[in-house]
């Protein structure tokens, strides 16, 4: 059977979630720095499990021997818990289990069996320490404090790593959201280390490395059963032939989701290669947390500021111009707007405004004037695409020349977004209508750079260059430049005579 998660409810925020982002993205960025390592490393498992057996082997077999401290943890474990296993394992009359345990036994002499102790040993915690895993991932027999950041960020495979960013998002936003972003990623970064370091008590003594998000993430849906416990999840299903999808709210989806871990924990432990007790322990301090959050206040402080921040409040200029538009009187409402435009010239909610009145109201030359001044704006703010659209919109009701300099901007933008083919016909219109102006001997030269640097175009590149040279606008400043474009263009229109012949 399969079961994922598509959405949720709310699916929007009232801000863009950059922390979720940003460990979406650093998850990711890991994942493929360290992939390929961990790969081949982990090529190296059987012979690593094989100078574990024979450690095990030999200290049993003479216990006399000194065993370094590693080892000693690695080992004293398994003498202790299967004392059985441990005593059949030191009887000498035991059946060999391969050639190397058939040879030791010929061994007598104490210092070659030192000697074989000293190899395994060294190869143990050559393989237990300089590995990626080894150093980075959540080992709980001898785990570091920097591993309780990094193990959450190293992962086994694409659908390890998939799954986990999938379920992060899903949850994480909405906190990030209601939380804020500082509180949320220590939050968050808490939650992994507490994750981990409850699977290192469920198994202590264990030398397999614990990696990957999902106990922060079950903290983040442990969390979003106490914030949201009747928020709809949108569910999909797969069960044999039959597919489909279903809602149900997350005050029985995911106590459902926690239960099945808590039994498959303690139904299989490590077993299966899944943490499901760090997942039990990343929920359990998820619901924990937020409970915490909840009850403190602290998290409805933040959420307001949040509020308070991203909430839309109208000038007083522009409740009286609104006001006005309702008792029918436009011009008014105009005259205000126009105040208001001439004190706070980047007013964008004023000018859309004014813009919209003066079209209804049929003056063509109050709307042209009021886009002009949102396209200066929106080049202003760098949003190209918006100013492009104040351009059309200028353009469809019958404008004819943007100020020069303005025109000039829009071609620039136009140039950053690598549109060179219209950049260069309104280079050559700006130049055509302000021929006297600074601008268009600016124009003229930026048009002939695009058709020879971008679109190939010597003959045309060649026309535009002499035009700037034949400019009236002064520019010995800018000759030697003009100069050296019609000479590059000449030389390629020449090679390319040369090659068609």
């Amino acid at each position: 059977m399969i079961l994922i998660p598509l959405r949720h409810e709310s699916m929007q925020g009232r801000r863009w979630p950059i922390v979720t982002f940003t460990l979406i993205a650093l998850n990711i960025i890991v994942f493929l720095a360290t992939h390929w390592t961990i790969e081949a490393q982990d090529a190296q498992i059987p012979q690593r499990a094989e100078v574990r057996k024979h450690l095990v082997y030999l200290a049993a077999m003479h216990p006399e021997l000194k065993i370094g401290e590693e080892e000693r943890k690695f080992v004293e474990p398994i003498a202790t818990k299967y004392p059985a296993d441990w005593k059949e394992l030191s009887s000498p009359d035991r059946k060999p289990e391969d050639a190397w345990d058939a040879n030791i036994r010929q061994v007598e002499e104490p210092a070659e069996l030192q000697a074989e102790m000293d190899r395994l040993s060294q190869q143990f915690e050559d393989f237990e320490n300089n590995t990626l895993l080894a150093r980075y991932g959540f080992v709980p027999a001898h785990h570091t404090a920097i591993s309780y950041i990094t193990a959450n960020f190293l992962h086994g495979g694409w659908l390890h790593l998939i799954g986990n960013m999938w379920f992060l998002w899903l949850a994480g936003f909405i906190l990030e959201d209601n939380w804020g972003r500082a509180i949320y990623a220590v939050f968050y970064l808490l939650a992994g280390a507490v994750a981990l370091q409850f699977h290192g008590w469920m198994y202590p003594d264990s030398y397999g490395p614990c990696l990957g998000a999902s106990g922060a993430v079950a903290a983040l849906m442990g969390a979003f059963l106490v914030r949201f416990p009747k928020l709809r999840i949108e569910m999909f299903f797969w069960v044999f032939y039959v597919r489909g999808r279903f809602k149900a709210a997350a005050y029985w989806l995911l106590p459902l989701w926690g239960l099945m871990e808590l039994f498959y924990g303690s139904l299989s432990g490590q077993a299966g290669g899944v943490a499901h007790w760090a997942h039990v322990g990343g929920f359990a301090f998820g619901m924990i947390g937020a409970l915490i959050l909840s009850r403190s206040g602290l998290e409805h402080k933040v959420s307001s500021a949040i509020e308070e921040k991203v909430s839309w409040s109208a000038d007083p200029a522009i409740v009286q111009a609104t006001e006005a538009i309702d008792q029918g009187k436009p011009e008014e409402a105009i005259k205000k707007l126009e105040e208001h435009v001439a004190a706070k010239p980047d007013a964008a909610d004023a000018l859309v405004l004014l813009q919209q009145l003066q079209w209804r109201r049929g003056n063509s030359a109050g709307h042209q004037d009021a886009t002009i001044k949102l396209c200066q704006l929106h080049l202003k703010k760098q949003d190209g695409e918006a100013a492009l659209l104040d351009y059309e919109e200028f353009q469809n009701t019958g404008g004819q020349h943007l100020p020069a300099s303005t025109w000039l901007d829009l071609c620039r933008s136009l140039e950053g977004r690598q549109d060179f083919e219209r950049a260069v016909r309104e280079y050559d219109k700006l130049a055509t209508a302000y021929p006297k102006d600074r601008p268009s001997l600016l124009a003229l030269m930026a048009a002939g750079r695009l058709s020879q640097k971008k679109l190939g175009r010597p003959a045309e590149a060649l026309h535009f260059y002499r035009a700037a040279s034949a400019s009236p606008v002064p520019h010995l400043d800018w000759e030697s430049n003009i100069q050296a474009g019609i000479k590059e263009a000449t030389a390629a229109l020449s090679q390319s005579a040369v090659h068609a012949e």
